[in-house]
C-alpha cells in the first residue's frame, strides 16, 4: 500500500478508535452497508474532481451511477472478472435475506447491486485499496461501454433483457449452485 494511504488510514484509525475485523466473519449485508457508502464517497470525488457545478448537477450525475440498476450492470459485466474470494462474496451478496423492498428496479437488480456493494465492502474493511479502486474502474468502464452501445446501436438489449440476463431466480433454479 502507498506510504501516505497507509499514513491516512493509520492515523484514522487510531483516532476515532477504529478495531481490526475480519470481513469474512460479516454479513453480507453488513458488507453492502459500507460498500455502499464507500462507493458513494469513490464516485462523488470522482464527479467533484471535474469541477466546481450547483450541488443539484453534482447529484443528478451521482445519482445515475450509484442507484441500483446501474450497479446491476456493473456487476453483470465485471463478475467474470472477481477473485475466488470476491465471487464468494458476491453470491452472498446476491443471496442474503434483504427485508427492504426495492425502488425503481427489480428484486433482481437490487440483489445484484446488493452483491456488487457487499464486494466493495470486502475490499474497502480488508484495506484492499488497490483492488477496490481496480474493481470500480472496471465497473465504471461497463456502464461507459454499456451508454456507448445504447447510443450507438439502437438494436441493442433492453434494460428488460439484461434484467431477464441477470434474474437471481432463474440463474439459482438452473444449477442449483445460486451462481
Amino acid at each position: 500500500m502507498e506510504k501516505s494511504i497507509e499514513n491516512f488510514v493509520d492515523y484514522y484509525k487510531s483516532t476515532l478508535r477504529i478495531e481490526e475485523c475480519n470481513p469474512e466473519s460479516y454479513s453480507p449485508l453488513s458488507l453492502a452497508y459500507i460498500g455502499d457508502s464507500i462507493f458513494d464517497l469513490m464516485i462523488k470525488t470522482m464527479v467533484v474532481s471535474k469541477g466546481n457545478k450547483q450541488s443539484r448537477k453534482y447529484h443528478d450525475e451521482v445519482s445515475k451511477i450509484v442507484c441500483a440498476p446501474a450497479q446491476a450492470k456493473m456487476m453483470h459485466g465485471i463478475k467474470d472478472n472477481l477473485t475466488e474470494a470476491e465471487h464468494a462474496i458476491y453470491k452472498r451478496g446476491r443471496n442474503a435475506n434483504i427485508y427492504t423492498s426495492a425502488k425503481n428496479c427489480s428484486i433482481s437488480e437490487y440483489r445484484n447491486a446488493t452483491a456488487f456493494e457487499a464486494i466493495l465492502g470486502y475490499l474497502y474493511l480488508n484495506e484492499d485499496f488497490v483492488r477496490l479502486a481496480d474493481v470500480v474502474k472496471m465497473a465504471l468502464e461497463v456502464l461507459n461501454s454499456n451508454a456507448e452501445e445504447k447510443n450507438a446501436d439502437p438494436d441493442n438489449k433492453t434494460d428488460e433483457a439484461l434484467k431477464d440476463e441477470t434474474n437471481i431466480d432463474s440463474e439459482y433454479v438452473a444449477d442449483g449452485s445460486g451462481d
